[in-house]
């Protein structure tokens, strides 16, 4: 099944604390990395997280934002942390110090400052539960958008390898054709030349001739990678650099279709060969 690695999910739920919402952003990498943005209090679990990612996900740039609002009663205390404020504004005296016309810093910014305004603290066992129940869907909802665009790529390749197939095969149509007029064509040639060489030397230059005009090898080739698209489409796995080494592969039997050209039509076959290995190769680069 083709994956993008460009998709977005956000969910979110109620817990006793407040609110909890986590996003999800994928974009296309090579690799797998991860940006966790998570509150201080539940940094003890980034590891934990990191894992449940890298078991859903092979490939792309994720970048997690989790955001935890807690609701606070009526009638409890603000929690304030003087210690903590205290040193923080002791310290910013000191640096006022040294630097030339520093920013002012007002009461807001000291207030924050991590754990200066600290509600109660949060018991991760209580919340853990919830936090991995929440990232799962979360995950989920970004699997299926990754399926619904990674269904477009696959169309859109598709119908590419089938434009290479009609290609290959209007090639193989003519080659009986364009290969006689190559031969009457060499053949009148070597008429000419041949007063100045023997018939061992002109069979070979004919055999060399004919040898560099042949491209049933390289169409066969052609053929096999299109093949191999299409069964790698229908696999389970992370395909991105699958595709990615098949479309090398296809871009050098093309070059070389090219340099065999013996008419303006084969020529064309490998220009418009080389313009369908472009655009799936673009698209490729955006799945996983």
């Amino acid at each position: 099944m083709v994956k993008s690695m460009t998709a977005y999910a956000r969910q979110e739920e109620k817990i006793p604390l407040g609110i909890m919402a986590i996003e999800l952003r994928s974009v296309n990498h090579r690799f797998l990395e991860m940006s966790l943005k998570i509150p201080e209090e539940l940094r003890a679990l980034e590891m934990k997280l990191r894992a449940r990612i890298k078991k859903n996900l092979k490939r792309g740039k994720l970048d997690l934002v989790m955001h935890l609002h807690r609701q606070q009663a009526d009638n409890q205390p603000i929690a304030f942390n003087h210690d903590l404020a205290e040193q923080i504004a002791r310290t910013l005296h000191d640096i006022d110090k040294v630097i030339y016309n520093a920013a002012p810093v007002n009461a807001i910014d000291i207030l924050n400052w991590p754990g200066v305004m600290d509600s109660q603290a949060i018991e991760q066992d209580t919340i853990k539960d919830a936090l991995f129940a929440l990232l799962d869907k979360a995950i989920e909802e970004l699997q299926d958008g990754k399926k619904r665009e990674g269904a477009a790529l696959e169309q859109m390749i598709l119908q590419r390898v089938s434009d290479m197939r009609k290609i290959t095969g209007m090639v193989r149509q003519q080659m009986p054709e364009l290969l006689q007029l190559q031969k009457k064509r060499l053949e009148e040639k070597l008429q000419i030349l041949k007063a100045d060489m023997d018939n061992e030397r002109l069979e070979q230059e004919m055999v060399y001739m004919a040898q560099k005009s042949d491209v049933a090898e390289e169409l066969d080739r052609l053929d096999t990678h299109l093949d191999e698209i299409s069964r790698v489409l229908d696999g389970n796995e992370a395909i991105g650099r699958r595709l990615d080494f098949l479309m090398q592969e296809l871009n050098r039997e093309a070059n070389t279709l090219g340099s065999k050209s013996i008419a303006n039509v084969m020529t064309q076959a490998s220009v418009d060969m080389k313009v369908l290995i472009e655009q799936m190769r673009e698209q490729i680069q955006n799945i996983e």
